[in-house]
């Protein structure tokens, strides 16, 4: 898979898991926003926390 495959299916994970807004986000904020999703941190949380 390239990279562009790898982000594009990494901004969908994050959009279904209520990230909004992730267009602008590197794949290092997304994974980061996606992981702190996963352990319990709401969306909006984990998106803001990851852009730091």
């Amino acid at each position: 898979m390239g990279d562009r495959e790898r982000l594009h299916d990494m901004r969908q994970k994050a959009h279904d898991a209520g990230i909004e807004g992730n267009s602008k986000m590197t794949e290092d904020q997304l994974r980061d926003a996606l992981r702190r999703v996963g352990k319990g941190t709401e969306p909006e949380m984990a998106k803001r926390d990851a852009r730091r």
